[in-house]
């Protein structure tokens, strides 16, 4: 089976990928297996210095890496950059602070000595998006791999070129054979190599029915998850806000990525107070981005990742305006690219407001008050996060109990740090990546005990 790489700026198939048979499949799961034997019993300070490679090798070799990204799913030549860059830095992070995060923790008992010390578990499984395909993988990879785990790709067949890069990174940053592979097979061969004995946990990041049949599967088999899927972000603007800062921040926030993103901006609840202003700065705003070519520098919008992504898109707006939205700016496709569009009056019901929307449009929502903007945002079955711009802090930090949402940021777009735990709840998912819990997901927290 052959799967080939489609740039969907020009419509041209710029890469084949030869999947593996089951033969060579079963052959690196035990790759996997039998490095993790060796893999582990390496010094914590030497896979730090591997991995400080690996980020230097990114930062070496940035132009190749973000043109495969861009040629593959589209996003500007720029935003690819800033994707490399943020995957060298997740390097250097943990290869800064495994030795701290991975230390025994010792616990006053009536032991002579009590602890908890972190071992590493065995292969894990990462089963990767297109929308950030190098950074969704390093920011599983970096703390696994240092952890002393051994790990498998199983990337979107959209983005196997990528993917193939990433592992060739990990090879020229000096990391052993075995420990970081890529699987290049359909989705009908998950299930198997899930169950295989090599793999002790799976990390999944995609649709919410891709969660759902993954986690179903790893149960079945007793192995641990960590799922990242979608999101319906509300980013709540107040009567106090700095209107002009948030507009800024609202535009970054939803059409980054040509907002293929679970943790974009999506829903825009406004007080009734600066509905009117902010609407029509933010789609004037919207009118000033510029779309082309993705390999340009100065395109700040692309095409989505595949024409398919455009057609649900163009689906969920008719419906939307069918049902009383106010088609304000855009609204148009043509094969992989869908105009950037904002719909005013939003209502639940709506599929803008209902559902996530996986690309450029804003749905700009009015609210009676804070706390009805809050109960409009949690109308939502997703739960990844949430932004308030105001100019009074500590009356939004008042208000952090009341989301529940996995992340909370005030006058700040919601994004991934590796130095902050990330993750949703509800139907976003469950479990957290990067700072320590992105560490310790995948160790074995042993406790230890000692009697005289």
């Amino acid at each position: 089976m052959d799967f080939f790489s489609i740039n969907p700026y020009t419509g041209k198939e710029i890469g084949a990928h030869i999947a593996h048979t089951e033969e060579e499949t079963v052959h690196i799961l035990q790759n996997a297996q039998s490095a993790f034997s060796s893999w582990r019993e390496v010094p914590i300070a030497e896979r730090a210095l591997l991995m400080t490679q690996a980020g230097q090798v990114l930062r070496d070799n940035i132009g190749a890496y973000a043109q495969m990204i861009t040629t593959e799913m589209g996003k500007p030549i720029t935003e690819s950059r800033a994707e490399v860059h943020k995957c060298a830095w997740v390097c250097d992070y943990y290869a800064e602070n495994a030795s701290h995060f991975l230390a025994d923790e010792v616990i006053q008992t009536d032991a002579q000595k009590s602890f908890v010390r972190h071992d590493p578990i065995g292969c894990v499984l990462a089963i990767m998006p297109w929308n950030f395909p190098f950074w969704q993988v390093f920011r599983f990879a970096a703390p696994t791999l240092l952890a002393g785990n051994t790990a498998l790709l199983k990337h979107a067949p959209n983005v196997f070129g990528c993917a193939k890069m990433i592992e060739d990174v990990f090879r020229q940053a000096g990391f052993p054979s075995g420990v970081f592979q890529n699987l290049i097979i359909p989705h009908q061969q998950i299930e198997s190599v899930i169950a295989h004995d090599a793999i002790r946990a799976v990390t999944l990041t995609g649709s919410e029915g891709a969660g759902a049949a993954v986690a179903q599967i790893a149960g079945r088999h007793l192995k641990r998850t960590i799922l990242e899927l979608g999101g319906n972000n509300a980013f709540i603007v107040w009567e106090d806000a700095d209107i002009d800062q948030a507009v800024k921040t609202a535009l970054t926030a939803r059409m980054l990525n040509g907002g293929q993103s679970c943790i974009a901006a999506k829903r825009f609840i406004l007080l009734e107070g600066i509905y009117d202003e902010f609407v029509a700065k933010f789609t004037e705003a919207v009118r000033q981005l510029v779309a082309g070519d993705p390999m340009e520098a100065n395109t700040q919008i692309g095409p989505l990742a595949r024409k398919d992504l455009a057609d649900k898109l163009q689906q969920q707006i008719v419906a939307s305006i069918d049902t009383g939205a106010q088609l304000l700016l855009g609204g148009k496709r043509q094969d992989c690219f869908h105009e950037p569009t904002v719909l005013g009056d939003v209502q639940p019901g709506m599929p803008v407001f209902d559902e996530e929307t996986f690309g450029p449009v804003a749905a700009m929502i009015r609210a009676k008050d804070e706390m009805h903007a809050f109960a409009l945002s949690e109308q939502s079955k997703y739960g990844l996060g949430v932004t308030v711009c105001t100019t009074d802090i500590e009356r939004a930090l008042s208000y952090a109990s009341h989301v529940s949402d996995g992340a909370y940021f005030i006058n700040e777009l919601v994004k991934s740090d590796p130095r902050l735990p990330f993750g949703g709840e509800k139907h976003s998912g469950y479990g957290r990546e990067l700072g320590k819990d992105g560490m310790l997901a995948f160790v074995n927290r042993k406790t230890v005990y000692v009697k005289k």
